[in-house]
């Protein structure tokens, strides 16, 4: 039952980045661009999904999911370094590319060799990270 839940809100995300044309790379990139074409189309969209999120925590507070287990807990709103090192790692990548992981594994079927490129990309920034992050807690902990 949770591998069909799981694929069917996978499929809906997929398609709702589509419809929105959340995969379109220029679309992604005239949101970054504010000092020239700026499209505010990304900005609906992040909306669009901040607000049933909001009431989803609201919701589930003395709720349990319907295949068990135990929702996760709220984030905390502590800024660490581990927390700044990812946010820049994303917003560089999705700045060069104009796709974050999600998006961009749902153009994967559609979007040609620019895709795998990404995605083999983002794979090794995702296997180099926890040495980097050892090597650099290392560090600190030395200086």
């Amino acid at each position: 039952m949770r591998a069909v839940l799981s694929l069917i809100s996978g499929a809906l995300f997929g398609g709702g980045l589509h419809i929105s044309g959340m995969t379109d790379t220029a679309r992604v990139r005239g949101f970054l661009d504010i000092a020239g074409a700026w499209d505010p189309t990304l900005a609906f969209v992040m909306g669009g999904a901040m607000v049933p999120m909001l009431v989803a925590w609201r919701l589930t507070r003395t709720r349990v999911p319907l295949t068990g287990g135990a929702f996760p807990a709220q984030p905390t709103q502590q800024v660490t370094r581990p927390l700044v090192f990812g946010s820049v790692m994303f917003g560089v990548g999705w700045g060069l590319v104009g796709l974050c992981p999600g998006p961009a594994l749902a153009s994967l079927s559609y979007g040609g060799w620019h895709g795998y490129v990404f995605l083999i990309a983002m794979l090794a920034g995702m296997w180099a990270v926890p040495p980097l992050r050892h090597a650099l807690d290392r560090h600190a902990t030395a200086a």
